[in-house]
């Protein structure tokens, strides 16, 4: 599967006075949005994967010992990952491969991916083992309360011993990744992560017989699927990789100029990384001296959450990227901030709804996929109040990713990377102040989530006030204006549907087909009012949302 590339604007240049943002902006705001809609419609069915993964977790292991076990000890690989693998690495290796593409040649492309296959795995590896060996310590940093909990450190430490291979793993698949989105091959990279999903629900699934046989805890077998599953990540983009005339083949690291690049460009990148993974860690590791289930109810309530930041957020700041390249390369300021307006006024068209949708159907959603097994009603109404806080920063959330991709457009990482330790202080405030002198206010583990939405909203208007100062005005009054009139049709329909739910009482809960029922009409109610009062008000970007659908039901419903 290809998808189509995002078509460079014909006309435009520096000093073009188009109005209401100009025709050629508004043309790249139709590629972006079409090329989004394939990226978001395989990121979609990769989360849709994920909702069943997390329901497998809840009915199995609920929101206690071992599921905080398991999300602790998969968050210690999975932060390796964004600094050194997924995150970093692709935004430096992608530019890197794709010059060395263009001047040199398939030949030393190919080259240069192989040396960095072989480079990153070996250092993974080595990685691995000292992780291996140091996880007792690891642990008690990421959560220092387990050790009050009878065998719940020493289970954490199994898991994480475990998992540790899905580190290297994971980096492979990213370096095939890479090379693909550099040849314009998106879906099959997007669809990838999916297989992590599969590989936890039925490789997990499957060995949970084998590990009760054995004497091993049932959520050992969820650990060894996430290995399975990131095995799977690697090998699934193989022969779309050998298509295009990629050979994989063991050779010995060197030298090579174009690593060496890599891991230079990575530096900046990493340091911005780690400021939001040192977010997740402390949020972790408060949690984790919060009562039992707090580390559960965050987790579940923030992949919820990550849901619309996937299928839409990171779709756009994706595709919006080679747009905001070529006006960057050609000096054309612009250009690129009616680009990044007409983006984000989009993505405020999608997030916005979707933001106060499930914060007013937050606690019928969560019956409905999780409220199975060992997750009962109380983890429900838990989870439900943590997901309200984070749908408050939700939009932010989205949108901090297309004015990061602004920023390395330019060259330029520094801003970003003072952005986010800035909004890292903030988070570490808030944090201790919800568990310190605001605990009056009984908000608990649900603190730690608002703590993290005023820190997204925080991070955006720094993002957004020094992109400012960098490309002149980014039509701030059209942004205000179309954030006003989303949020006013977000809210109508979020009344509507709260109302609803108040009339229906009990009735809206007990059986999961009464909860399917509740969620689908809610979903069907809800965007009705919102496209509707959007026409009302004459929101121009709704025109712009049919440009996502149709490529998506084309490729992936045909």
């Amino acid at each position: 599967m290809r998808v189509v590339h995002v078509r460079e604007g014909r006309g435009v240049k520096p000093n073009d006075h188009a109005p209401a943002g100009g025709r050629a902006a508004d043309g790249e705001t139709h590629a972006i949005a079409r090329d989004a809609g394939i990226v978001g419609g395989a990121t979609l069915l990769s989360r849709v994967l994920g909702l069943v993964r997390e329901q497998v977790m809840a009915s199995w292991f609920g929101a206690g010992l071992a599921s905080d076990a398991f999300n602790v000890a998969f968050r210690i690989p999975n932060l390796l990952r964004d600094l050194f693998a997924e995150g970093a690495m692709s935004a430096a290796f992608v530019p890197t491969f794709t010059a060395t593409l263009q001047r040199e040649g398939r030949a030393a492309a190919w080259a240069l991916g192989r040396q960095l296959l072989v480079t990153l795995g070996l250092v993974l590896a080595i990685v691995c083992v000292a992780g291996g060996l140091f996880a007792p310590w690891l642990v008690k940093v990421f959560a220092p309360g387990f050790g009050a909990i009878d065998g719940k450190l020493e289970l954490t430490v199994l898991l994480t011993r475990v998992m540790l291979p899905f580190l290297p793993l994971v980096a492979l698949a990213a370096v095939a990744m890479g090379m693909l989105n550099a040849l314009g091959r998106f879906a099959v990279p997007a669809l990838a992560p999916a297989l992590l999903n599969l590989g936890m629900i039925l490789g997990g699934l499957a060995l949970m017989p084998v590990c009760g046989a054995v004497g091993q805890p049932a959520i050992l077998a969820m650990a060894a699927g996430v290995v399975i599953g990131g095995l799977g990540q690697f090998l699934v983009q193989l022969p779309s990789l050998r298509a295009e005339g990629f050979e994989f083949r063991l050779e010995w690291p060197r030298a090579h100029p174009g690593v060496q690049r890599v891991a230079r460009l990575m530096a900046p990148a990493t340091i911005g990384l780690a400021a939001t993974q040192f977010n997740l860690f402390v949020s972790t590791l408060i949690a984790s001296l919060l009562p039992q289930g707090s580390v559960s109810w965050l987790w579940y309530a923030f992949r919820l959450m990550q849901l619309p930041i996937g299928v839409f957020g990171v779709a756009l700041a994706t595709v919006s990227l080679p747009a905001f390249s070529r006006a960057a390369a050609a000096g054309d300021h612009r250009s690129m901030a009616r680009t990044l307006s007409s983006t984000v006024r989009l993505l405020m068209v999608l997030t916005v709804p979707a933001a106060v949708w499930l914060a007013a159907m937050s606690r019928p959603v969560i019956a409905l996929l999780y409220e199975h097994g060992r997750f009962g009603g109380a983890d429900t109404t838990a989870t439900s109040g943590a997901l309200v806080l984070y749908c408050i920063g939700l939009p932010a959330f989205a949108a901090v990713g297309v004015f990061t991709r602004a920023f390395y457009a330019l060259g330029e990482t520094a801003a970003p990377v003072r952005a986010s330790f800035i909004a890292v202080a903030l988070n570490l405030a808030l944090n201790l102040a919800f568990i310190g002198p605001l605990r009056r206010l009984g908000l608990d583990h649900m603190g730690l989530a608002l703590a993290a939405s005023l820190t997204s909203i925080l991070n955006l208007a720094q993002l957004a006030f020094l992109l400012r100062r960098r490309l002149g005005p980014i039509e701030g009054g059209r942004l205000v204006l179309t954030l006003l009139k989303v949020l006013a049709a977000s809210l109508l329909a979020g009344a509507f549907l709260v109302w609803a739910l108040w009339a229906l009482a009990d009735r809206a809960y007990g059986h999961w087909t009464t909860e399917l029922g509740v969620v689908a009409g809610g979903l069907v109610i809800g965007g009705a009012i919102v496209w509707g009062a959007l026409r009302a008000l004459r929101v121009e970007e709704l025109g712009s949302l049919t440009g996502m659908v149709v490529p998506f039901a084309r490729r992936f419903l045909r």
